[in-house]
């Protein structure tokens, strides 16, 4: 089975990301939603726009923070929902 990553992600606003995947697909996530059923402070500052679009694809995933403060598992984001 291949191993499925990210290639390119964009902000589409409102805390959500238009991923796209090597298997040629894509997916309109809600990060936001994530993060406010969630509240951490690790995650809470995220939900700022300007913070939020700072997010980098690492190793072939999208990851928030120097030290990943936010990362999600390629499974979920390919399905378009965080568990």
């Amino acid at each position: 089975m291949e191993t499925i990553y990210i290639t390119k992600a964009l902000d589409v606003g409102n805390l959500s990301v238009c991923l796209h995947f090597s298997d040629n697909t894509t997916q309109t996530v809600d990060i936001g939603d994530f993060i406010r059923r969630h509240p951490h402070p690790q995650y809470n500052k995220y939900l700022d726009p300007k913070k939020f679009s700072k997010f980098a694809i690492e190793n072939g995933n999208i990851v928030w923070g120097k030290n990943w403060d936010m990362i999600f598992p390629i499974e979920q984001l390919h399905a378009g929902a965080l568990l």
